[in-house]
């Protein structure tokens, strides 16, 4: 294994590191409504859990208004049935084919409760891309202990990585600061 691969890795692992953090920090529900709040919700289809995504159209009529069109009307009672079971909050109203979710105000308690998730998620991707920068740097260190590589290419690799650290750490903060005023905005 070269310099230049166990870089490219830890590259790929931090990029795929701040695209979950992407995710979960959309699902974090803020005063208006968003397709990405219940779009990987798992719905029992036919015995299977399926993301709602797949099941059915979802659009935003009104800012705090979710409009969820099910394909399959048989499945429009497991759609409110997992809606219902969710950690989100939300009460879907039926009328048999469409399903709609309007999102309650958000309380001042709520957006400091939701901040703290915010700051709890970011810090765990910061930990995911830190185990990873340490992983890599343990690489370099085998390559140089091996003598693949001498001790100042080993060096200048770990500074490298330090960088991309620095960059995908960034990277999440500047996340967690749009989600953090995005949650505030009243």
């Amino acid at each position: 294994m070269a310099i230049e691969d166990v870089v490219k890795d830890a590259h790929e692992r931090m990029g795929k590191s701040v695209e979950a953090l992407r995710r979960e920090l959309a699902v974090i529900r803020t005063g208006r409504a968003s397709p990405e709040l219940v779009n990987s919700l798992p719905v029992d289809y036919y015995g299977s859990p399926t993301p709602l995504s797949q099941l059915a159209s979802i659009t935003v009529p009104e800012a705090r208004v979710l409009l969820i069109q099910v394909w399959d009307r048989g499945a429009v009672g497991n759609v409110e049935k997992a809606i219902h079971g969710s950690d989100l909050g939300l009460t879907p109203n039926s009328d048999g084919e469409v399903i709609r979710i309007t999102l309650p105000v958000l309380t001042e308690e709520r957006r400091r409760d939701l901040v703290k998730v915010v700051a709890r998620k970011t810090e765990e991707g910061n930990v995911a891309v830190r185990n990873i920068r340490r992983a890599a740097i343990e690489g370099m260190r085998k390559l140089e202990r091996e003598g693949e590589i001498g001790k100042d290419a080993g060096r200048r690799a770990q500074d490298d990585i330090q960088k991309i650290t620095d960059g995908y750490i960034g990277e999440m903060d500047v996340l967690r600061k749009d989600k953090e005023s995005e949650v505030l905005e009243v």
